[in-house]
């Protein structure tokens, strides 16, 4: 059960990328398509588990709350949902896979938490293989808009990284709480915060979003992306430990690239491959040191199989 579930993340999480591709290409708005997604997502998941006793109301009125939204949903998704008007569902998976490489350096210059050298080996790799996706492909007739597209989803992930350095410090804060009422709180916040910043800048269309892809694929990034994949990634940290589920980042932007050009006719080149796949090197020996506690998993995945629910 425990690597079903995985397997699910890891195709869930891998074809969002191409879901908000497809909704961008039928003209649905980026800040009210993301705001919608977070906000219907975030309410269902909160009502459930205020439902189910493990939440109340009163988590909205922490600050907390809305500065992780800010970070974690609000930020991330505004300049991914914004690039991927002008690049591939799989570039912006794989540059999306540079959150831990971020998150190292901005260790190092606002926490001054120096990494060993395979941390430093990790980030020079990873920044060679955004390097490699991105400079050859500016010289093929790509235009200014596909490298400010890239440069945004980059930007989006430091809004990410910072706002996982913040919500470690508040789920250690809020231990008591449980971490899906943490996230759909934060995915609340940060929906209502895209929402306005969609009423300040956008046209919404209901026309636009009515239609079957656009529709389609607001629908499939509420159910799938947000509450299934979501809560299927917090089963798994409670089945097994932090570090397992989160390696679905090292699968997935490989799972973006292959659906994006098997199903929606995207141009994938081995220089491509080779820069995505120099990427997730760079980010495993980033986190070489997180990932030493799956050495037990074994043990602990014996265990858990024999009551997986």
């Amino acid at each position: 059960m425990i690597i079903f579930n995985y397997i699910v993340v890891c195709l869930v999480f891998g074809t969002t990328f191409l879901a908000i591709k497809v909704g961008m290409d039928a003209a649905a708005p980026p800040f009210f398509s993301a705001g919608t997604r977070f906000l219907v997502a975030g309410l269902v998941l909160y009502l459930l588990m205020v439902l189910r006793k493990k939440a109340s109301f009163t988590l909205f009125l922490r600050k907390e709350m809305l500065l992780s939204g800010i970070g974690l949903t609000f930020g991330t998704f505004a300049c991914l949902y914004w690039g991927e008007q002008y690049i591939s569902s799989g570039i912006a998976a794989v540059l999306s896979a540079t959150g831990p490489l971020i998150i190292l350096v901005l260790q190092a210059v606002l926490l001054k938490q120096k990494g060993g050298p395979l941390s430093v080996i990790g980030v020079l790799v990873g920044l060679a293989g955004v390097a490699l996706l991105v400079l050859p492909s500016i010289t093929v007739s790509t235009g200014k808009w596909w490298v400010i597209g890239c440069l945004v989803v980059l930007l989006g992930e430091v809004f990410y990284s910072a706002g996982a350095l913040y919500s470690k410090w508040v789920t250690e804060l809020l231990s008591e709480v449980s971490p899906i009422a943490l996230n759909s709180a934060q995915m609340i916040y940060g929906g209502a915060l895209l929402l306005l910043l969609s009423a300040l800048t956008e046209q919404v269309e209901i026309g636009n979003m009515l239609r079957p892809a656009a529709l389609g694929s607001l629908l499939y990034l509420i159910v799938f992306g947000s509450m299934i994949g979501h809560s299927l990634f917090y089963w798994l940290v409670a089945k097994t430990n932090p570090v397992f589920p989160s390696t679905w980042l090292y699968v997935s932007p490989l799972i973006a690239l292959t659906i994006g050009a098997l199903f929606y006719g995207e141009s994938v080149n081995w220089v491509s491959v080779a820069g995505g796949v120099t990427i997730i090197v760079g980010t495993i020996l980033t986190n070489l040191d997180n990932l030493k506690p799956l050495r037990a998993y074994p043990s602990k995945v014996t265990k858990n199989e024999r009551n997986p629910c």
